[in-house]
Order: C-alpha cells, then structure tokens, then sequence
C-alpha cells in the first residue's frame, strides 16, 4: 500500500504533518540537545560529505571540540560508520545522536543536511550558527518532483541560519541570497573569497584565496571548492590561517570520496560515491590528465529518479574506453530494467553492447571483470556506493563494500 501511495505526485505533502509531529516529539524528548552547541550545517548536491569531514577535522586540530553526523560515519573523536542508506537520519535518531555527542563535552557540531531532512522537518529545533551551499545539480527529483522544490527545499537552511557561506559559481545563489540573514560567497569564477593559483594533481589540490593558502590530500577540482567552504567557516569561527591549513590539509582521505586503493597493483583503482550526473562529470574532469585506459562500473538505484539513468550512461560511455553497467541499490525494481537505462545512454554516446559496453548484474562480478580486465597503466573507477556497508535488493539487505570487493580481486589476480 504504501509503495502504491509513494506514487501519488502528493504523497509527500500527506506525510509532512507525521514527519512535523515525530520531530517536535524528538526535540522535546531529548530536551532540545544542540540548543547551546555552535551547529555548521553543510547542505547540497554533491560535496557535502567531504567538506564536512574538512571542518570536522580542521576544528577538531585546532583544539575546538567538535562532533559529526554525516552520511559516512557519525561521532567526536572516535567515528562510527553510518549502516543506513540515509544522510540525515529521522528526527529521533539524530536527535538522540547528538545527546550523545553533546555528552561528549563538545562544542561545535558539523551536521550534513540534506534536502529530504529539510523538506521533513528532521532538522527542527538545531539552531544553525553557520550553513554551507556547496552546489546543486539534478537530483533526488524522484522525491521533490521538480528542481525548483528541490531547491527551495535547501534554502530553508539558509533561512534559518545566522550566518551563510554560498558557492558563487552556482545559478542558485542568487537565490539563497536573498534567504540569507547575512552571507559570504566563494569560487573559482566568481565570489567575494575566490581560489586562485589552482595546481592539480592526483595527489590533492593547492591555491590560495587572500591570505590564505589551501592544500588538500584528496584530487579533483570540486575539492577547491569543498576546502575553500570549510576554510571559510574556520575563518568564521575564528581559527588563524595556519590553522585553517593545517586542519584541511591534514585530512588524509574521506571514506568512499575518490579512495585510492593500492595494493601495488600496476593500475590505479578509485572508489567514489558518485551517483548523479554531476557528481560523475566531476569525478571524469579529476581525471582527465590520465593517460591510460579508463574502466569504469556504474550502476542506478531502485526507486529513484529514472530520468537520470541515460543521462549516466552517456557520461560513462563519453569518459571511458571500456563501461561495465552493474547493480546499484535495486530495492524492489527490477534490475535489468534499471541497467538498460543507463545502457540507452552509453548506445547513443557510441558505445556497443558486447565489446566496450558491458551489462554484468552482479556487482562483485562487475568489479571481479574490471579488475582482470585493467592493464598496466589503466585507471579502474567504481562508483555509486562509495562507503556503504550493504547493497539493497528485493529481499534485503545484503552485506557488501566496494573498497573490500575492490582489494580482494586486486590481490587475487594481480600479485
């Protein structure tokens, strides 16, 4: 019944006054927990993760005594990983989260929030003394139905906010703008903090933005933009330059965000959480200088926006010489289905079905092939799940992890 109701272009304006009540119960249950805490929410598409575990990290050094809740893991100083398949947890688990971590004597929290949490009342009563706008790009539209609630759903954080950080770059700033109490912007192009000097490599990022100067030990351009956000808060909060460097740069990795896993295979592979289309364009730009062959396996979820499926499959075909199309969180829908989608896609792009297109619907399969597949020099990207712990089928959940799939063929076959 309810599956049938979810159908319903209404359904989630049905559940809202539950999701209020379950809130307000919450709130009141724990006694309103994060009400003295220094709260940093860090909202949108893709990034939020990594720059969250930036401030987290950059806090935490420089002696603030700071906890997380983020999709990856949750916790102060001793991190426990995330099992569920959900960013911001129900009202009453976040709520009973951060009594714990309050209990822990900190000070600051970093709270990953995302549109479903806003839209669900899931963040009511946290006030938040600093919010972050990473990007927004086309998501989760199986849910908010069309992009413009998608986003307003996000800006209700900027709303409630004393005090807001917003990516410049983006078409929806302008937007947050205006809900913004009182704001800074930053970016690459645009903003009042931008990076400049930018030098890339495999490595981790470096630039500078007025006084101060950003590295990081995870690639890609996008973490310009994630350091120079939590680099912003820290300014914000108060830490000195050195701080604010130190703290990001001693950030060795985020679980599941563009993870390097070596074995001392003679081919890199990289595990990444990529899901949408944006998400995967950002990850094939941070890789664009390889010089080898590119495999990639990539897979959809059940249940969420289809739309996005052939989009993936053309970014996958355009950026790899070889894609294998694989299992995501299926839930109740059919996976074939689900893999032809994306397999539409990379056809028109130019791929072919059989020689460089491959549909293989078990995803330790998937992973096993790629890996015999690469050659000296090839580049391996798996992507999708990044750091869950389970793969969601039909009947349930199963146990699964690409990075130990990932290491247990690379070790098998290439030692």
């Amino acid at each position: 019944m309810k599956k049938l109701l979810e159908k319903l272009p209404f359904y989630n304006e049905m559940v809202l006054p539950y999701h209020f009540a379950q809130s307000v119960f919450a709130t009141i249950k724990f006694r309103r927990p994060a009400k003295k805490l220094h709260v940093i929410g860090v909202t949108g598409t893709n990034g939020k993760t990594t720059t969250c575990f930036m401030i987290w990290n950059m806090l935490n050094k420089a002696g603030l005594k700071t906890g997380l809740l983020t999709t990856v893991a949750w916790g102060v100083d001793k991190l426990k990983p995330e099992l569920g398949h959900m960013t911001t947890v129900d009202a009453v688990t976040l709520n009973k989260r951060i009594a714990k971590i309050k209990d822990q004597g900190v000070e600051y929290l970093v709270l990953e929030v995302t549109s479903h949490a806003l839209a669900e009342y899931r963040t009511f009563g946290i006030p938040v003394e600093v919010a972050v706008f990473t990007n927004l790009t086309h998501d989760h539209l199986d849910y908010h139905k069309t992009f413009v609630k998608y986003r307003d759903a996000k800006g209700k954080l900027f709303k409630k906010a004393k005090f807001s950080i917003l990516n410049a770059d983006d078409p929806a700033t302008p937007t947050y703008k205006k809900l913004a109490k009182k704001f800074t912007t930053y970016g690459i192009k645009k903003g009042d903090n931008r990076a400049k000097d930018i030098e890339l490599s495999v490595n981790g990022v470096k630039y500078s933005s007025g006084d101060l100067n950003i590295e990081t030990k995870i690639p890609g351009e996008f973490n310009v933009y994630n350091s120079l956000a939590a680099a912003l808060v820290g300014e914000k909060l108060g830490l000195t330059n050195e701080q604010i460097h130190d703290g990001i740069y001693s950030l060795e990795s985020v679980e599941g965000r563009m993870n390097i896993i070596d074995e001392g295979q003679p081919f890199t592979v990289i595990v990444d959480y990529a899901h949408a289309p944006d998400a995967l364009e950002k990850v094939f730009d941070s890789v664009k200088g390889h010089k080898g062959r590119i495999i990639s396996v990539h897979g959809g979820a059940g249940r969420r926006d289809p739309s996005t499926r052939p989009i993936r499959g053309a970014i996958l075909a355009k950026n790899s010489d070889l894609v294998i199309i694989t299992e995501d969180d299926s839930r109740d829908e059919d996976p074939e289905k689900i893999a032809n989608g994306f397999i539409e896609g990379a056809e028109k792009a130019g791929k072919k079905l059989g020689k460089d297109l491959i549909k293989e619907l078990n995803r330790e399969k998937a992973i096993k092939l790629a890996i015999e597949s690469a050659k000296p020099g090839d580049l391996v990207l798996i992507l999708g799940k990044g750091h869950e712990k389970t793969i969601l089928r039909a009947d349930g959940p199963h146990d699964f992890e690409d990075i130990k799939v990932a290491k247990r063929y690379i070790r098998q076959y290439h030692q």
